[in-house]
């Protein structure tokens, strides 16, 4: 099978119709019509066979997961998302593969009304890379900048679920309740928008662990900030791990929970019952994370994963 019929096959199938898409899949460029008024949000991520998926890894999973990375990077600016391009490299045609990999992607890009309108594909080594573009109304946007002193901060859901999983499936002992949370995440797209319309200005997803996406909250807004962690929500089984004397590197370094973290002042606090938010901490004057355990004591804090570290 030739590039173009893989092509045909597999992703044509992938671009809906829609107003906003003048050309899509099938030319040398997309053309696109973005709403009257916003701001374009764009955002694009590679994910490598061996390094950010098991090599048998699930195909439809991996179909998922590429796209719900980037729908990450957009909750996490508070953005609608709308138009996908994918750059596919492929060690060999896979018929079966290709089938499941694309059914993962269309099935998230239906959810949040994503359109692929173009890309690439090329024999190598499995990669993925997805390019994702969405939009937002200006002045709208959540950065990682915008975090003040006197902040309360917060997260989405719960934490080191999916760090968890991968440690324990490295182990040859898989957790099945906790596996979906990291081969299939569940971007927190709607959760983003809302808080951004409630006026939340500083949000990171979590992706390499919350110590360190945090810190990257903090370098950028010139601030520190306290976490405690008893306060730090747990599902059932990371609870159950730490019961049984496992450590807190996969709950506060540990990656691939895709939550969001974010700050807000007191004025916004009432506004988010109802949003599945929790309070974990403080932003204050300094620089750097501090993590307190139950008693008020200080503790390491556990180096998070860094692309090309030492």
């Amino acid at each position: 099978m030739a590039e173009f019929e893989l092509i045909e096959r597999y992703f044509s199938a992938l671009s809906r119709p829609d107003a906003s898409v003048l050309l899509g899949v099938g030319d040398d460029c997309a053309l696109l019509d973005p709403p009257q008024g916003q701001h374009l949000a764009m955002t694009m991520d590679t994910l490598i066979a061996g390094r950010h998926f098991l090599a048998d890894a699930e195909p439809f999973g991996i179909g998922h997961k590429s796209l719900a990375v980037n729908l990450s990077d957009l909750a996490a600016m508070g953005a609608r998302p709308a138009w996908a391009l994918l750059s596919l490299s492929l060690p060999q045609i896979d018929h079966a593969w290709l089938t499941d990999f694309s059914a993962g992607f269309s099935a998230l890009a239906g959810e949040y009304g994503v359109q692929l309108v173009g890309g690439d594909t090329c024999q190598g080594e499995l990669s993925i890379t997805v390019q994702l573009t969405g939009y937002l109304m200006p002045g709208r946007e959540m950065r990682r900048s915008a975090a003040r002193v006197g902040d309360g901060v917060y997260v989405t859901g719960t934490l080191g679920d999916a760090a968890l999983a991968l440690d324990r499936q490295k182990a040859g002992s898989p957790l099945a309740e906790l596996q979906q949370r990291l081969d299939r995440p569940r971007p927190r797209v709607e959760e983003g928008q809302a808080l951004a319309a409630l006026g939340v200005r500083a949000c990171i997803d979590i992706s390499d662990g919350l110590s360190a996406d945090l810190g990257h909250v903090c370098r950028q807004s010139g601030c520190a900030a306290r976490i405690h962690l008893d306060q730090l929500p747990l599902s059932a089984p990371v609870r159950e791990y730490l019961r049984a004397g496992g450590d807190i590197r996969p709950i506060v370094s540990g990656g691939d929970d895709y939550e969001l973290c974010f700050t807000a002042p007191a004025r916004i606090a009432p506004r988010l019952a109802g949003l599945g938010v929790t309070r974990i901490g403080e932003i204050l004057p300094g620089e750097g994370v501090e993590l307190l355990d139950a008693s008020g004591r200080a503790l390491d804090l556990p180096p998070a994963w860094e692309h090309f570290s030492s």
